[in-house]
This record gives C-alpha cells, structure tokens and sequence, in this order.
C-alpha cells in the first residue's frame, strides 16, 4: 500500500517551509516516459491508461482528448508574487505527475480514488494576472470585443488554468479536488467549466467530435507537420482561447436539415462540405448547385472559418456541456470551446472577426465566456511546469 505523509509534513509543503523551493518533491514523483504518449498499463484497459507527464511539451494538446474535461480558472491571491508562485507551481506540478500516473497526490485522503488513471492529462495555463503578478510581460491579451459576445464574469478570465481531461469523469473530479485543495492557498477558484465528448469505444479513437448541435467539430484541425507549425513554438510553448458558447438549441430544432446544413456549410451526416463528398474533402468555393448558386454560401460557418494557410489554422479541441434544463424546461448546453494556436492575434482573432461578422450560425450560438492563456513547456522529472517564465 502505498505510503502518505502526515497532515504536519503536507501544510509544510503547502506553505513552502518543508524544504527550500520544494526541490525534495521530484525524486519522489514517479517515473514516466520521456514524451507523452498514451500507454496501456495492464488489467483495466481504458481505467489504467496512461499518458506521460513529463516532456518538453505538456500533455493535453496534442492527443486524442478524453472523453471527460473540467476547465478550472483561478484568481490570485492579493500579494502573490514571483517566489509564491513557484511555491504553487512546484505543488501543483508534484500533485499533477502523481495522479496522471495512477499515484496519489501528497496528503491524498482517498488514495484510492487515484489508482485509475484514465488517460488523465493536466495542463497548466497563464493567464495575464499571472505575469503581473510575476512582474513580467504577458504574450497574450484579452481578446479584443466581438459584436456578438454576451460574456458573462462567471465564465471568463482568469490568473491560472488547470485544464484536466480523463475517460473517467471520477477520476476527473478527484484531480479537480486535489488541486484546487493546493492551490487554495494561493489563490480562488473563478469559474469550473466541465464538459464530455463521446465515450471511449463508442467510436475510433480518430473520429471527429460531434457537438450538441449534431455537427462534426474539427474536422479543419491541422495534423501531421501543419500542426507542429500552427500550434507549436519552437520552446514547447502555445497558447489558449477557452470560449463558453451557449446553443440556442430550441431555435436550432425548428430548422430543416436542408437549413442546418447551409449554415453550417457541411452535410449534418458526413460533415462533408456541401461541395463535396466525404468529411475531409477541401471546400470549394467556386463550385455552384444544381440551382446555379454558389454550394458554399459566403455566410455558412465553413465559409467564414475557412483557413488557406496551414501555419494559421487553429487546433479545437472542444467539450459540449449541457447542464440542468431551467423552470420552463428550457436547456442549458453548448459548447466549451479550446482553441491552441502559436499565435492568437495572428490565428484565432481573424478567424473570429470573420466569423462575429457574417457567420450564419450566429443566429444559434451565443459566445457567454471568453478567456486567454499562455500554455508554458513541458518539464523534466526534477522540474516544474513554469520554470521556464519564473525560475
């Protein structure tokens, strides 16, 4: 059975008096691979898979996403500076390898909830507070305003991101305490955002999400070599949007799919592009109908999200939610929307000035929450997610 400090030996760690900067920690950590892939560990399947923490590049991007998400944002506590934030982070870090491995975090009161990893990833995101906080310049700004933004303070900002992805949405949920227990100190929670995709052997690992509005999402995402230049620095580092979007799902299933499809600009079904056939055919925009009308309608989503160039594309790795209908039995679901990118003013601010302009699907979907983070590098086994912007 595996051994636990005492209560005493934890808020030592908690409060940095343990051991200076906490470099005791990484020994203890447990040994995984050098990159993060995803690793089948024995008996359990899906429940003791595994994805590698420790790399040059944190885990949570590029894999194939779980099925289960929390989005955790935290505000800063006043007076934290540079020295404290080290503190949280060498925790936070510590916490974060234990538990993607199927270990418990220090101080886990219900070890046993740890033991089933799931493909559990955490990833760590810097908001602008955050470099303030630090003294240091922050490359990335708030979006600017979109004339169809209705962004609510529950749902946006934020210092610090934890973005944690497993199969199981428990073991979600114990990750999700264990580190807003460290952190508290630190800091506040702003805002949860939890959401689900399909579950594991529902269809291939490959397949594209679907979200609560019947259409593929992210079918346009850069693979291969284009993700390596939309999405990476050459440092490890990218960035995040996280965007709440609110599905005006009542007044979606009024339409046709005739209707749902043109402002979409993609087969319901296929997710083909109305001027093709299969879901990852290139769009055609000169292609006309049987009516002689362009197949793509210039305000079709398609239209308005296309990207020519492979450097400016966008990773979506989103999660729907949908949450208790309200009195009248009106829902609550939409979309959380991550979008990584090397570069949000070059890549994702174009692609939504086009979209808040003329996109048809506005009529649908109400962007609610919007929020932007720096996503650091990885770090090696005796080191600590941030130590490359704070050290």
């Amino acid at each position: 059975m595996t051994s636990r400090p005492s209560p005493v030996s934890r808020r030592r760690l908690l409060t940095g008096g343990a051991v200076a900067g906490l470099g005791v920690l990484a020994p203890s950590t447990p040994a995984v691979a050098a990159g993060p892939a995803a690793a089948d560990t024995g008996a359990g399947g899906t429940g003791t898979a595994t994805v590698a923490f420790h790399g040059p590049r944190q885990a949570g991007i590029a894999q194939d996403p779980p099925a289960h998400a929390a989005f955790v944002a935290f505000m800063l506590a006043k007076g934290t500076d540079r020295a404290a934030l080290g503190r949280m982070l060498r925790l936070l870090t510590d916490d974060a390898a234990r538990l993607t491995q199927g270990a418990p975090a220090l101080g886990d009161t219900d070890a046993t909830l740890a033991t089933l990893p799931a493909r559990l990833t955490v990833t760590f995101g810097f908001g602008p507070g955050l470099y303030r906080a630090a003294g240091l310049p922050s490359p990335v700004a708030e979006l600017p305003a979109f004339g169809i933004d209705r962004l609510q303070p529950a749902w946006s900002g934020g210092d610090l991101l934890l973005q944690i992805c497993a199969d199981d949405p428990l073991t979600v949920a114990h990750t999700q305490r264990m580190l807003i227990k460290d952190a508290r100190p630190f800091g506040a929670v702003r805002w949860v955002q939890q959401g689900f995709r399909r579950s594991p052997g529902v269809q291939a690992p490959e397949h594209t999400q679907r979200n609560v509005l019947g259409q593929l999402d992210g079918t346009a995402n850069p693979r291969d070599t284009a993700l390596e230049t939309a999405v990476w620095n050459p440092d490890g580092s990218t960035t995040l949007v996280v965007r709440r979007i609110r599905a005006e799902i009542e007044k979606w299933d009024i339409l046709s799919v005739t209707d749902k499809e043109n402002a979409a600009g993609r087969r319901l079904e296929s997710g083909a592009p109305l001027s093709g056939q299969a879901e990852h055919d290139e769009p055609d925009f000169t292609a006309l109908d049987a009516t002689g009308l362009p197949a793509m309608p210039d305000y079709s989503h398609v239209t308005r999200a296309h990207v020519t160039d492979p450097a400016l594309k966008i990773l979506r790795r989103p999660y729907n939610y949908d949450l208790a209908p309200d009195a009248a039995g009106r829902p609550d679901a939409g979309l959380i929307f991550a979008a990584y990118q090397r570069d949000i003013a070059r890549q994702y601010v174009p692609i939504q000035r086009r979209l808040a302009e003329k996109d048809l699907l506005n009529e649908w979907i109400t962007p609610i929450g919007s929020a932007v983070f720096a996503i650091p590098p990885g770090c090696a086994e005796n080191g600590w997610i941030g130590e490359q912007v704070l050290a």
